[in-house]
């Protein structure tokens, strides 16, 4: 199968992305953490702050500080234990356990693992991975690396101003199991949802952050030791306090190209022992040619994507009413972030509630990235979409968020919850009780002719740090949010006549009040 058939397969066929006989082997499922065994750990405080308000000066962080930040993004923070619905995958698991975090995931499998590059006063400089299953940091390599990460960033950060990074990879098999070629979606999804918490709460540490999805691939994996076989970083995301720090400066170009292959050699190779539990893990071939497609050789030319493709609607607009933004303690939306099934009761949803939801979700989705580089104002890549019902004042209808005139442009008149549920292969959500049904929108294909193959996985990361900022705007209203890949996108695409402007919907959140459903629940904090 081609690369661009396996695309369109898991945006317009998702059928052909499993074989149709697969049978999920739960009792040889992965860990949903990764664990390496026989080397050095520095354990974090479990004494984590309960509030996440901001506003304080921006200062280094000493290691039990640094636990506190990785916690709020990565970690292990509620025990649930529910009874799956009727027409749930995991029926016949019994009582069903999870452990969840403050981003969502596919499945709660969470394909994606946090490292870090740290140099802290009281921390031996070096490469760890976070262990969320012990809130610890492992240490993989110790040492100086801030000129091999900035030729692998195509000195494109002055990383010696950065007291660490954070890298963001995903782990192929721990979704894969059971979603098959489907997971390469999610994987991508994942990424970006964790990013968006990440972002979310280095604002609230007062760090600055820049984030960096285009680098050399190999060189950045190796430093980890990670097998590009198994496991790949997506994006690279450098830390400081330093307000004045020159982000996604270009390169001087008197220090030469490097290659990832001869960044390397520089290197001595590592191999660590891990533990993933499964003792029959399959391979999965289409997952290792696309990453490979994605890999970057070297950063030259270096590849900037500045906006997105205009959308214009003529019919009819509807002003939103000018609102403060929502300020909010981020451990408290987090905590209190959920994800309704079958929880969604129809409720009244204001103008100014909706106002709310889409200022916050697209005001604090702006963020620095190497694909803007330098300008101010960037149009952003991926924008929301909304079917509204029985919104105080705005007729039902199809509708595209324009963020810069805060206005709703009308696309579709009328009710269409019929279509949109009739488009869901699953009856897991009722979207008759839903009012607001939303969909993330991008290019149709996939930023591919800027950015490669590697454009398809940025995209999804891009959706995904939008919809946790959906989310996290959604919780601070008091409202939950369901992310969804289950929809029919060609359905979604003729409601709001995306096919003419070459933009397609890439996921499907509904949002709207809901009932608590019955779960045991606890949180896993100091």
């Amino acid at each position: 199968m081609s690369l661009k058939a396996f695309l369109h397969n898991l945006h317009y066929d998702i059928d052909k992305t499993k074989p149709p006989d697969l049978v999920v082997d739960w009792e040889d499922r992965p860990l949903a953490y990764k664990l390496y065994r026989g080397l050095p750990v520095v354990p974090l405080s479990p004494e984590v702050p309960l509030t996440l308000e901001g506003g304080e000066a921006p200062v280094k962080p000493d290691i039990r500080q640094m636990g506190h930040f990785l916690w709020y993004i990565f970690g292990l923070t509620q025990l649930s234990q529910s009874v799956p619905a009727s027409n749930s995958m995991v029926q016949n698991m019994g009582l069903l356990q999870l452990y969840r975090r403050f981003a969502p995931s596919g499945g709660a499998l969470y394909p994606n693992e946090l490292y870090v590059y740290l140099k802290l006063e009281d921390l031996q400089a070096g490469v760890y991975h976070y262990d969320v299953a012990h809130h610890r940091l492992v240490l993989l390599r110790e040492g100086d690396f801030d000129s091999y990460l900035a030729r692998a960033l195509g000195n494109r950060c002055d990383v010696s101003a950065c007291f660490g990074a954070v890298f963001v990879s995903t782990l192929f098999w721990k979704n894969f199991f059971k979603y098959n070629n489907f997971s390469y979606r999610l994987q991508g999804l994942d990424a970006g949802a964790m990013v968006g918490q990440l972002l979310e709460v280095a604002k609230r540490f007062g760090f600055e952050s820049g984030v960096y999805f285009q680098f050399l691939d190999r060189a950045v994996n190796d430093l980890l030791g990670v097998s590009e076989q198994e496991e790949s970083v997506y994006a690279v995301i450098p830390l400081s306090v330093e307000p004045a720090i020159p982000w996604f400066a270009n390169r001087d170009e008197g220090e030469g190209v490097v290659s990832a292959t001869e960044l390397c050699r520089e290197l001595r190779a590592v191999e660590h022992d891990h533990y993933v539990r499964s003792q029959r893990v399959k391979e999965f071939p289409m997952l290792i040619k696309m990453n490979e497609a994605s890999l970057l050789e070297s950063l030259r030319p270096l590849r900037r994507i500045g906006e997105n493709k205009s959308v214009h609607y003529e019919d009819q607009a509807v002003a939103l009413p000018r609102v403060k933004r929502l300020l909010y303690d981020l451990a408290s939306v987090s905590r209190q972030r959920f994800s309704p099934d079958g929880d969604f009761v129809m409720g009244k949803v204001s103008q100014e509630q909706l106002a709310l939801l889409l200022q916050e979700a697209t005001a604090s989705f702006r963020y620095r990235n190497d694909l803007d580089g330098a300008h101010e104002n960037p149009v952003s890549r991926v924008s929301l979409y909304v079917c509204l019902y029985s919104i105080e004042g705005i007729p039902d209808g199809a509708y595209h968020y324009d963020s810069a005139a805060h206005t709703l442009r009308l696309v579709r008149h009328g009710d269409h919850r019929l279509r949109l549920q009739q488009g869901m292969p699953s009856d897991n959500v009722n979207l008759f009780q839903v009012p607001l049904c939303f969909h993330v929108a991008g290019d149709k294909e996939h930023l591919l002719n800027a950015l490669g193959y590697r454009g398809y996985r940025i995209q999804q990361m891009e959706a995904g740090m939008l919809v946790q900022r959906l989310l996290l705007a959604a919780s601070a209203l008091g409202i939950g949010g369901h992310p969804l890949l289950g929809f029919d996108a060609r359905l979604s695409d003729e409601i709001y006549k995306m096919a003419s402007r070459g933009i397609t919907s890439l996921i499907q959140i509904p949002v709207g009040p809901y009932r608590h459903c019955p779960r045991l629940v606890g949180g896993l904090h100091g």
